[in-house]
């Protein structure tokens, strides 16, 4: 088991970045935005913020560059256009939580 969760995962390797490299927390983000962007060819639609791009990020309630920790702080999340506010989130994350456990193993040998 790997222990690699979407979402939460990206945090605690941001926070290893930092704490235990001693990278900045600006390259930290920059290291899991812009340059895989770059490197996968597609930094044209997705990686940055500016106008014409794809529009999914995160918004947060405190700084990530004073703490990298403060990526957990999330107030609202853009995904596809639609807005989703705490309240919008804990909803989402309640409904994943009722749903019944599948556990599909359909790796190819």
């Amino acid at each position: 088991m790997l222990g690699i969760f979407p979402g939460s995962s990206l945090h605690s390797e941001l926070e290893n970045f930092v704490k235990l490299i001693g990278m900045p927390p600006a390259e930290a983000i920059e290291r899991a935005t812009r340059i895989p962007a770059e490197f996968m060819g597609i930094a044209d639609s997705v990686g940055t913020i500016q106008a014409g791009k794809i529009a999914d990020l995160v918004l947060l309630d405190a700084n990530p560059l004073s703490d990298i920790r403060n990526t957990t702080r999330i107030a609202a999340v853009i995904s596809g256009g639609t807005v989703y506010d705490r309240a919008g989130i804990e909803r989402i994350r309640a409904d994943v939580l009722r749903a019944e456990d599948l556990r599909v193993n359909d790796w190819r040998r």
